[in-house]
């Protein structure tokens, strides 16, 4: 089950391990996952509580079940800590550009970025109001620092700025992806978990 250390976790049913940088990945990768059919009962989204956790989690769970696929998202500009984590269990990678190959797939600024991109601004903001948050977000926009900045930048900020509204945002805009216009990165990965 999500929210579980793998060590909790039956490892008997759970063969696969995707690692997600918290709990709003969590939230998206389990949308398109159910989606597309994938039996989450063998495969455990474990949320890394940040990136930088990843060595010790990977590390853990390889301990518990060496035989485990370990699959996961990162963002650009932190795929190095997953670099480090895959060296550190002896899976070296020599370039970014591999990690797919190793199960780990690349967003370019974050997920968050990718379904806004993916989306559209104005799709994103549908979703945002049928949740009730549109005041809120008009509240960003008002805010001088962000007034006059262009609205993919205003809704980036807006979906990654509280955890709480980050899970919620990340489930409820990959829910409205149609079939063909998830991410790159997040289609990539859940087509590996349809594999497993």
């Amino acid at each position: 089950m999500e929210g579980l250390t793998w060590a909790e976790a039956d490892e008997t049913r759970r063969t696969t391990a995707v690692l997600l940088e918290g709990v709003s990945d969590v939230a998206a990768v389990r949308e398109i996952a159910l989606r597309q059919g994938v039996d989450l009962e063998r495969v455990s989204l474990v949320d890394l509580g940040g990136v930088t956790n990843v060595r010790r989690v990977l590390l853990q769970i390889l301990a518990v079940t060496p035989s485990a696929e370990i699959l996961g998202l990162c963002d650009a500009g932190e795929a190095r800590f997953v670099m480090r984590a895959l060296e550190a269990a002896g899976r070296p990678v020599d370039h970014e550009q591999e990690l797919p190959s190793h199960g780990f797939f690349v967003c370019r600024a974050d997920l968050e970025e990718e379904l806004i991109r993916a989306l559209g601004a104005g799709r994103t903001v549908q979703v945002i109001e049928s949740l009730g948050l549109g005041a809120k977000l008009l509240t960003l926009q008002q805010q001088p620092a962000w007034q006059g900045r262009p609205l993919e930048e205003q809704l980036h900020r807006f979906c990654g700025v509280a955890s709480g509204r980050k899970e919620l945002l990340a489930g409820a805009l990959a829910s409205e992806l149609r079939p063909g216009e998830e991410p790159e990165p997040l289609r990539l990965l859940v087509e590996r978990l349809t594999r497993v």
